[in-house]
């Protein structure tokens, strides 16, 4: 079974998700976007941190899947 992984850090706001395993994380790379890409030793991307993430209210954030 394929696992996501979602994690808000209130503190530093950042916002983390991994499409595969955290601990195959090799480098990074960030974006104009204040986004980084994390990337496995291949150069894959396993997942992206977006930086200086606030949601409107962390108290009920929801997150919902959606299929297309």
């Amino acid at each position: 079974m394929d696992s996501l992984k979602i994690y808000y850090d209130e503190v530093g706001k950042t916002l983390t998700v991994w499409f595969d395993d955290p601990t195959q994380e090799s480098f990074a790379e960030e974006t104009e976007e204040e986004v980084i890409l994390i990337k496995n030793q291949a150069g894959k991307v396993i997942g992206f941190e977006r930086l200086n993430y606030t949601p409107s209210n962390a108290e009920t954030l929801h997150v919902e899947l959606l299929k297309v």
